[in-house]
């Protein structure tokens, strides 16, 4: 049986930003869910969970444990698409826009504007400046400022997003710096390895 479930607090990360949700367990004496997506529905996070054992009813106390190999293996994919974002700029130019993207546990995806395929050169080059990044070990810093603030600093925020007074700003490595709320790794040696593996067109100007 599926079914949705809110809570009053949650540890569970909403699909977000190009993040996939987490997954994992909510459960108490009396039963055992699985949680398979969260989304979050205007200002409400809804658990999509699936029965394993047992009855939960409304105003039950549950203890809540994510998937942390999963949480762990997105946040890296996370950190590097900002440090890939970065270098795209540095590497084409300011031109160069998010315009979508995908985080999961296996790999990244990301869309940007840009007229033309890049050369085998400059797809060596941005992996040499990310691979340059995590090999720095640079701590990952998360600070909430005004938005004002954020864009003095040159923090990077697209999609046309509706953001509030304060927002979440994420500095990953030596130049990055975005507007985020996903999970990222403390340090950029956690990322380990980066490797582009595809290049192509999406649409007139844009790039995946």
């Amino acid at each position: 049986e599926k079914f949705y479930v809110i809570l009053d607090k949650t540890v569970f990360y909403p699909e977000g930003g190009g993040q996939i949700s987490d997954s994992g367990f909510i459960s108490n004496t009396n039963c055992k869910l699985q949680v398979t997506d969260v989304k979050r529905i205007q200002d409400t996070i809804v658990h999509l969970v699936q029965l394993k054992d047992g009855k939960l009813a409304v105003g039950d106390n549950v203890e809540q444990s994510i998937d942390e190999n999963k949480r762990y293996k997105t946040a890296i994919n996370h950190s590097a698409t900002h440090l890939m974002h970065q270098s795209l700029r540095d590497t084409l130019g300011t031109h160069v826009e998010q315009k979508g993207s995908l985080v999961t546990d296996d790999y990244l995806r990301f869309d940007f504007s840009h007229n033309k395929a890049l050369s085998n050169q400059e797809i060596e080059h941005i992996e040499c400046e990310v691979v340059s990044e995590i090999y720095k070990s640079t701590d990952t810093q998360s600070k909430i400022m005004s938005f004002k603030e954020a864009m003095k600093l040159g923090a990077l925020a697209f999609f046309d997003e509706k953001y509030g007074d304060d927002v979440r700003v994420v500095f990953v490595g030596s130049n990055s710096i975005e507007l985020c709320g996903g999970t990222h790794v403390s340090n950029t040696r956690e990322i380990g390895l980066f490797k582009i593996i595809s290049e192509s067109s999406i649409s007139t100007g844009v790039r995946r």
